[in-house]
């Protein structure tokens, strides 16, 4: 009976112990490895985002003299803005349209724009700048064909809110409109291996990093830059 129990041990459960411990050992190095490449995967979605919704502020302050607060805010300017884009008519390399219209400014100078502009769709050759008001949306990400206005609002694989405010603070005796916008790692990696990100964050907090994506900040000004930078 022992020897039959010994044989048992020796050529059936002792193989599996080994495989069962060569399994945990090749998890234990594989799940960092596997989480960091989610993670990669994860920020660069996120970044892009991010980055469009800089963009969207960046407009909306152009324009409103003051970042938006919310999401709904960046949409509608998005959806119903307008923005004034300045239009260069003719080439300053063209010695003779500048040399034409340098003579027109000198025989009117208050001239208007526009009325060069009807000058030179009449035929003559000049150089000037003209302002338009376009739609937002003809402008801005006119060319992205993956862009979605009702995406900005998420953060992406998990469809939580992002994380956004603004503000009007003193910088160097100067009112300065500022925003941030934020994906915190506990929503944005989400389902991943959860012990993993925990460690993740309090590492970015011993760093003192914020544990997660963020764009802007409303308590340290840095020009809008990302945490990604």
């Amino acid at each position: 009976m022992n020897s039959i129990l010994k044989k048992v041990l020796t050529y059936f459960l002792l193989p599996l112990v080994i495989v069962g411990l060569v399994y945990l050992i090749v998890r234990s190095v594989m799940e960092p490895v596997e989480f960091n490449k989610q993670k990669d995967y994860r920020e660069s979605i996120a970044i892009q985002r991010l980055k469009d919704i800089r963009d969207l502020q960046v407009a909306f302050k152009n324009v409103n003299g003051r970042y938006a607060s919310t999401i709904d805010s960046l949409q509608m300017f998005y959806n119903n803005g307008k923005m004034k884009i300045v239009m260069q008519i003719g080439s300053k390399d063209d010695s003779l349209a500048m040399d034409n219209t340098k003579k027109l400014k000198a025989r009117n100078p208050r001239i208007k724009p526009e009325q060069m502009l009807a000058l030179y769709e009449a035929g003559q050759n000049l150089v000037f700048q003209i302002e338009n008001e376009i739609p937002v949306k003809d402008t801005l990400f006119a060319s992205r064909t993956d862009f979605r206005i009702d995406s900005i609002a998420y953060i992406p694989f998990c469809g939580e809110p992002v994380q956004m405010e603004s503000a009007m603070k003193m910088v160097s005796g100067v009112k300065v409109p500022l925003f941030e916008a934020s994906m915190p790692y506990k929503s944005l990696l989400k389902g991943l291996n959860n012990q993993l990100r925990i460690n993740l964050d309090a590492e970015r907090k011993d760093q003192g990093r914020y544990p997660g994506l963020q764009v802007g900040s409303i308590t340290a000004p840095n020009n809008n830059a990302g945490n990604w930078e």
